[in-house]
């Protein structure tokens, strides 16, 4: 049997002495793994690389084995990341989050929001806000989606400041007023209609730690901490790129 489809690489493993396995996540087929032959060949180095975008063709006996996998490269996007280090820890985080996923299973929206996030993975004024929304959706696809369209209480859709922790769902300003030190807040970026302009520290900050409390929660706690590893590296990162352009301003 075989498939065609379009992908995005997001991991690697040598096998043998010329062959790589080759993890890619595609639109039809999901998260997916097939065998390079001559994949450590130096006509192959530039295009088996995480964060490109190829076109696959994956051919095996029975639908159950790891196949063999030719792709070619639809968008370069290697030396963009290898240059960026924001790009850099990104990938890595990306490409844990998307092992979240159960293999072989469409997820074609995420796919889209994750080409999307890749294109402007470099820019570290936006990447981190696009990594949040994506958060957000990798949630959605592990069936623990946020309801943030309007107030759990009075259904509003103006104001909307904070998150339950309990359902996952947006309350207003008004309706939390009392409890607004239990709840999460719900960063600007990401109330409906918004657009990611202007996006500030505090606010990136504010989302992740929203999507990582039900993570943690949903996720990490049933799974173990391993996955948690990137997400902690790409935040520290943050960190301390916040920290560097303070003390040189």
């Amino acid at each position: 049997m075989d498939w065609q489809d379009e992908g995005v690489i997001i991991g690697l493993k040598r096998h043998g002495e010329t062959a790589m396995i080759v993890e890619v996540m595609t639109r039809e087929h999901g998260r997916h793994m097939g065998l390079v032959q001559g994949g450590r060949s130096r006509r192959l180095q530039s295009v088996l690389q995480q964060g490109n975008g190829v076109q696959c063709l994956w051919r095996a006996r029975l639908e159950d084995h790891l196949g063999q996998l030719q792709v070619e490269v639809t968008k370069a996007r290697a030396a963009m990341i290898m240059a960026a280090p924001v790009a850099l820890y990104g990938i890595h985080l990306i490409s844990a989050h998307l092992r979240l996923l159960a293999e072989r299973t469409p997820h074609p929206e995420l796919y889209d929001t994750l080409n999307i996030l890749l294109d402007h993975l470099a820019d570290r004024d936006i990447a981190p806000a696009l990594l949040v929304r994506f958060e957000l959706a990798l949630l959605s696809e592990l069936g623990f989606g946020l309801d943030l369209s309007c107030c759990a209480a009075t259904g509003s859709t103006q104001n909307l400041i904070y998150v339950s922790p309990k359902t996952g769902r947006a309350v207003s300003g008004e309706a939390g007023a009392a409890w607004a030190d239990r709840l999460l807040a719900l960063p600007r970026f990401l109330r409906p209609n918004a657009v990611i302009m202007d996006v500030t520290d505090a606010d990136v900050s504010q989302g992740f730690a929203l999507t990582g409390y039900f993570l943690d929660r949903e996720i990490f706690a049933q799974r173990g901490p391993g996955g948690r590893q990137a997400r902690d590296a790409f935040l520290a990162f943050l960190a301390q790129t916040r920290k560097d352009q303070a003390s040189s301003a």
